[in-house]
């Protein structure tokens, strides 16, 4: 396995490229990010592709009911010794050796058993089931996205927040130091705040990798070819910041939205139309078929004229021609009645696989309201939390500097503070995650998409 390794000097250092994309470094809103992966998420294009090729199979649907136009035509030369001919006194008839033929027909199927309407009916029904299935491709990249820019979100503030602890510990070990020198305070004081910044820096350091991950899942589902000379520091520049509005929500009726509007439910309910005409088609084994043709040939005479020896390639004879066809299998060992068994037995799953998607969609929007009362109700209470974190950091930094606090009290307050921050900006990105979990579990149309 090779590995390759920067300099001596720093083996995860990289060379910071000016010449970025001007797509990489413009100001990058939620709504554009979407708009974004409209054109170039790898999902939503393999949707697209899918959708384009369902099309087709609507196509070759429909054929079955249209009429069919052909055109043949053929040429042969036969070796003369292989021409059996019959000899009469004063004459003789034998086939000539080179013949041809063309000619044009329209044929078309007047009856099938049902298949013709059941094609019709069949073509609609795919294309209704392809849209929905593209549809729902397309809403579970959006969400994908919505919840990778808002994973940035949280780990560029997780940054911050880390940031501000480590000074906080780094001022406190600077004012241990300082009362060290003084005599003021043991040396324990001193190595306790080094601990203790310590201790913080992997926070951070975890904190800066976790948004490098978050820009690079962001990148990949916007569908951005990065230049291979950006290493770390992809200049994703976004504006907006967590959807913390509060909202007001009847279960009921977004229950019965997102059975009306999940696109699931509408590709499951073409899908048992769909299984509901294979029924018709494998009946129609029971039934004869009819087709009616017309057509216009032409060919090279067989037999020379009165008084000519040979026949001629260059004189032909032509005309219209028409009729009727029926054929009926009277018996085919079966083979209807096992199709029409096995259609029925794919009906009645494809309307269990629909009742029971229903069900899991039911529970899916329960779950995520239940989801969203959490993360609604966690964010109200951290709303005072973090401004009486910085008050007890600054009543314990006061006792201590008094003589009637220690320093275990201050770093206990730094702490509090920094979890409390913590706690706040993770609260604020779960709302925002179990609002776009509920807006896809109803079936919603984003709000930010134009």
């Amino acid at each position: 396995m090779l590995v390759l390794w920067g300099q001596a000097t720093g083996a995860t250092a990289q060379s910071t490229p000016t010449n970025f994309p001007a797509w990489l470094t413009r100001p990058l809103p939620l709504v554009d990010a979407l708009n974004t992966a409209l054109q170039q998420n790898a999902q939503v294009m393999e949707a697209r592709n899918d959708l384009e090729t369902s099309r087709g199979l609507v196509v070759e649907t429909r054929a079955v009911a249209l009429p069919q136009v052909q055109a043949t035509g053929q040429y042969k030369y036969t070796q003369p010794s292989d021409i059996e001919s019959f000899g009469f006194q004063n004459f003789s008839l034998s086939t000539p050796d080179q013949n041809w033929n063309a000619g044009i027909q329209l044929v078309q199927s007047i009856y099938l058993g049902g298949r013709l309407s059941a094609a019709f009916r069949a073509a609609t029904a795919t294309e209704k089931q392809a849209l929905a299935s593209y549809e729902t491709s397309v809403a579970d990249a959006l969400l994908e996205v919505r919840l990778a820019y808002d994973d940035v979100l949280l780990a560029a503030q997780e940054i911050t927040v880390h940031e501000a602890s480590v000074a906080l510990l780094a001022r406190e070990l600077t004012d241990q130091q300082e009362r060290l020198k003084a005599g003021t305070v043991p040396r324990f004081n001193v190595l306790r705040a080094e601990v203790a910044v310590a201790n913080e820096r992997p926070n951070l350091i975890q904190a800066r990798n976790n948004y490098r991950i978050a820009k690079n899942n962001l990148a990949n589902l916007l569908g951005y070819n990065l230049p291979h000379d950006v290493w770390e520091d992809i200049p994703l520049n976004l504006t907006d910041g967590f959807e913390v509005s509060p909202v007001q929500i009847n279960l009921p009726d977004a229950i019965q939205q997102a059975l009306a509007w999940r696109t699931e439910l509408e590709a499951l309910r073409q899908n048992m139309e769909l299984q509901q005409l294979n029924i018709i088609n494998a009946k129609s084994g029971y039934k004869p078929a009819v087709s009616v043709f017309a057509g216009y040939g032409w060919f090279n005479e067989q037999y020379p004229p009165p008084g000519q020896s040979e026949v001629s390639l260059a004189r032909d004879y032509s005309g219209w021609n028409a009729g009727a066809q029926l054929s009926w299998n009277l018996f085919d060992g079966f083979l209807t009645a096992g199709k029409v068994r096995e259609a029925k037995a794919q009906y009645a799953k494809a309307r269990t696989v629909l009742d029971d998607q229903a069900r899991q969609i039911e529970l899916q929007v329960r779950t995520a309201y239940s989801d969203l009362l959490q993360a609604r109700e966690t964010l109200d209470s951290q709303a005072t939390v973090q401004a009486e974190a910085e008050e007890a950091l600054r009543e314990a930094r006061q006792r201590a500097g008094a003589g009637t606090g220690t320093q275990l009290d201050v770093l206990d307050a730094e702490t509090s503070l920094t979890q409390a921050r913590t706690t706040q900006i993770q609260a604020q990105h779960d709302y925002a995650a179990a609002r776009a979990h509920f807006d896809r579990a109803v079936g919603a149309d984003l709000p930010l998409l134009k």
